[in-house]
């Protein structure tokens, strides 16, 4: 696999922060000021190679990401497998609490339910590999570094996994416009999996079949549904507000 920039001084500093192999740290020249510096620095700690480039460099290597004047060259990201993350749960001697994305193609959404996941608690997340977003430069940035410390698997069959997360005693919640209950009349505690849907169409009708039950968001506008990530930062954060205080 080739490697990979990534740019953004808060993408940057958490890949730093990480336990990711960095090659090289490249600045735009005259940039050396304000969290540049905090990121020289580190780099130099790791003895990382530290290179001063024009800004005409960063712009191509961004491909129209904001890259405020860094960028870092890293190996590709480690994708987990679903087993992986149910360990990592298990080793924190909680519940698992895992996210299963049902074809998201939009990078930015990716990179934005990543970044609630991680602040919510989420041990890891499941997306397909055909047909949805994969981690990129760009799901870094929309991240904000998140990435770094989430763990991802992909996997060929996302009706198959729910049926593996089920039979592993977690149970399987998907969001959907036509769900049984309301989100928060719903318990939601315990070894869970959440389902959000994809952009345009939602869960599809194989998956959505296969999860336990159905939940919905109340709409009252006039538009009938809401952007992916935003679904899923009600639900990551309704699963949050159960478990506040005792473990999950």
């Amino acid at each position: 696999m080739k490697e990979q920039y990534i740019v953004g001084r808060n993408p940057v500093l958490e890949i730093l922060k990480s336990d990711k192999e960095v090659e090289k740290i490249l600045v735009t020249k005259g940039q050396l000021k304000g969290s540049i510096n905090k990121i020289i620095g580190i780099a130099k700690d790791r003895n990382i190679i530290i290179q001063q480039v024009d800004k005409n460099k960063l712009d191509q290597i961004s491909g129209g990401n904001a890259h405020q004047g860094v960028a870092a060259l890293v190996s590709p990201y480690n994708y987990s497998s679903v087993d992986e993350i149910i360990d990592k749960a298990r080793k924190l001697n909680t519940s698992p609490f895992i996210i299963i994305l049902d074809g998201i193609e939009d990078p930015h959404n990716l990179g934005a339910i990543i970044r609630t996941a991680e602040c919510g608690g989420v041990h890891g997340i499941i997306i397909p590999k055909r047909r949805s977003a994969h981690v990129t430069q760009t799901v870094y940035k929309s991240s904000a570094g998140a990435v770094e410390h989430m763990s991802i698997a992909k996997v060929n069959n996302i009706s198959d996994t729910i049926e593996e997360l089920k039979e592993k005693g977690l149970w399987v919640y998907g969001a959907d416009i036509d769900g049984q209950e309301y989100y928060f009349n719903t318990e939601l505690k315990g070894p869970i999996a959440l389902v959000i849907g994809s952009e345009g169409k939602g869960i599809s009708r194989l998956v959505k079949e296969k999860c336990d039950f159905l939940l919905k968001i109340p709409m009252f506008g006039h538009i009938s549904s809401l952007n992916a990530s935003n679904a899923a930062s009600i639900l990551i954060y309704e699963v949050v507000r159960q478990s506040y205080g005792s473990k999950r």
